[in-house]
């Protein structure tokens, strides 16, 4: 599908200079294309989803399926300020970013703990992939920034990523059109209520059921 990449490009910039997370929420929501670096498999892409609630008050941003052969992995998405800052004076997690990590690390709990909510809010499960997205490429460039999203990664299994990936998906769409068609197939994400029928119609998910009881 035709998309205005100079407007989005003005949006995007726009979200992060005024430090907007819901800005930037809106505007991905419209344009999952923005999602395509954050996406481990770019072709026959799963449809993503916006705002995915369970257990109570837990929510992610964004959540799809990986349907590799290895079995069904979920990529759970949480959103931060685009250019959060990352450290308190203390060297510390500043609000934003731990806020962000300790949502993560409930939704690990909670999933470890309700196996049967997993199941049932996404049928089949061999693994999760967190993912916190926020702050900007310069700020995780510092040598202590860096460190710390390195232990994130190796110690709690939680990649993390700046806000600059939404550029690099503008960037990609302008030279390589034909690496993004998965996505004109799912130009929108989907709200929640979409997941149930997409869980109990997929063929690979019923498969995966049955393996993984």
């Amino acid at each position: 599908m035709p998309r205005d990449l100079s407007a989005i490009r003005r949006q995007l910039t726009a979200a992060i200079d005024i430090n907007s997370e819901n800005q930037l929420l809106a505007l991905i929501r419209s344009n999952s294309f923005l999602l395509y670096p954050l996406y481990t498999r770019k072709f026959t892409i799963g449809p993503p989803f916006h705002e995915l609630s369970f257990g109570g008050e837990r929510r992610c941003d964004f959540a799809w399926l990986n349907d590799d052969s290895d079995g069904p992995e979920w990529v759970l998405v949480e959103m931060e300020p685009p250019a959060m800052r990352l450290f308190n004076a203390d060297g510390y997690a500043g609000g934003p970013l731990h806020h962000g990590i300790e949502q993560i690390r409930s939704w690990r709990r909670y999933f470890n703990e309700n196996p049967g909510e997993k199941r049932r809010i996404f049928g089949a499960v061999a693994n999760f992939r967190f993912i916190l997205v926020g702050g900007t490429r310069a700020a995780w460039a510092e040598r202590n920034a860096s460190r710390w999203r390195i232990d994130m990664q190796e110690n709690e299994r939680i990649e993390i990523r700046s806000s600059g990936i939404f550029m690099d998906a503008i960037n990609e769409c302008e030279v390589r059109t034909e690496g993004l068609w998965s996505f004109d197939e799912n130009p929108f994400t989907l709200p929640q209520g979409g997941l149930a029928n997409y869980v109990e119609t997929h063929p690979y998910l019923n498969l995966w059921r049955q393996r993984l009881t």
